[in-house]
């Protein structure tokens, strides 16, 4: 039975669903000339694909598709409040793709969205236009990779790249990628701006290898972290979220030692904080799709329609993981 199952699941990318509008753009082209064994499949809106019925998560993780789209609204997002604004007071996020490579236990987007299959917006142009137009009324800190990891997809879009070239031309606007790639190595090249942040979520190998299934290693992550501050990048360290298991303390504590005993503390611009947290219908959902997961099955409490651990708990993790980064960093560089 495990053979035949291994036998059904193809391999990553076997097939490419194209929206129509999307078919003649540049970047679907470049995108597709790294798959040359895939399947391509014309389709008129990338939510017949992405939004039929009966889905399984579970087993697109293994075998996900690309749909490559054209985004025709919904441009630019008001900040999330779950989501740490690091003082900023116009606070954004976009969407280039939906989805990501890996397969986090809590990923919030398992609730968000009704497949595994990830979607790229092949029409970056057109964000960046939006963008522009909010640049004439103020300043803006935009985080870029909220719904997938852009870094990871770097050698299939080059979005990281076109998102850099943006942000060196317009100096009032401060851009974040959060990733949890290993994956530096591909804008290497690329010379650092003041103003776009490379923020890298950290957590201990014991959880990554549980909880955080096909993602890098810490010391993988700490080696891209370490390139980036050779090549002279702003770095925002993110211990987020934070996992209510057993033994966590030993986990945290051992990660955030092994962290700033690897990285020059001078390099890093900042520190962010934070617990697992996820909106209440995200995690209905979630705990449908994994209904075996122990740290999903927590009984969390919920206010305001945010579901996390009990405050007790929160504010002992928080204080924790806290007083032991206070130990490499000054405390005005931790945000909680």
């Amino acid at each position: 039975m495990k053979d035949l199952r291994k036998d059904l699941v193809l391999s990553k990318f076997s097939h490419i669903y194209i929206e129509r509008d999307a078919k003649n753009h540049p970047n679907t082209r470049k995108i597709i000339s790294k798959f040359k064994d895939a399947t391509c499949i014309e389709i008129d809106h990338y939510k017949e694909v992405f939004c039929r019925g009966n889905q399984s998560i579970i087993l697109q993780k293994e075998s996900p598709k690309l749909i490559l789209a054209t985004k025709k609204d919904n441009f630019i997002y008001k900040g999330s409040e779950m989501c740490e604004d690091f003082g900023n007071l116009h606070f954004y996020y976009t969407s280039t793709i939906m989805n990501c490579f890996y397969n986090c236990e809590y990923c919030y987007l398992q609730g968000m969205y009704p497949s595994a299959n990830i979607v790229i917006f092949v029409n970056i142009e057109d964000i960046f236009r939006k963008v522009e137009e909010l640049l004439k009324s103020h300043s803006i800190y935009l985080c870029i990779s909220y719904e997938t990891d852009l870094l990871a997809f770097e050698g299939i879009t080059s979005f990281v790249s076109k998102w850099i070239d943006f942000a060196r031309k317009n100096d009032n606007l401060k851009i974040e990628l959060r990733t949890k790639s290993g994956n530096f190595k591909a804008i290497e090249n690329i010379k650092p701006l003041d103003n776009f942040i490379l923020a890298w979520t950290l957590s201990h190998d014991e959880i990554i290898k549980k909880y955080e299934i096909g993602t890098p290693s810490l010391e993988t992550r700490l080696k891209s972290i370490n390139n980036a501050i050779k090549k002279g990048w702003k770095i925002r360290i993110c211990f987020d979220p934070i996992l209510y298991i057993k033994d966590w303390k030993k986990y945290y504590g051992n990660c955030i030692e092994e962290t700033f005993k690897s990285i020059k503390l001078k390099n890093i611009y900042d520190v962010s904080i934070g617990v697992f947290r996820i909106s209440k219908d995200y995690l209905k959902r979630v705990q449908k799709i994994r209904p075996h997961s122990k740290i999903l099955a927590y009984p969390f409490e919920c206010q305001s329609g945010i579901c996390s651990y009990p405050k007790r708990y929160t504010k002992e993790m928080i204080e924790y993981v806290y007083n032991e980064v206070s130990k490499y960093i000054p405390e005005e560089k931790i945000y909680v």
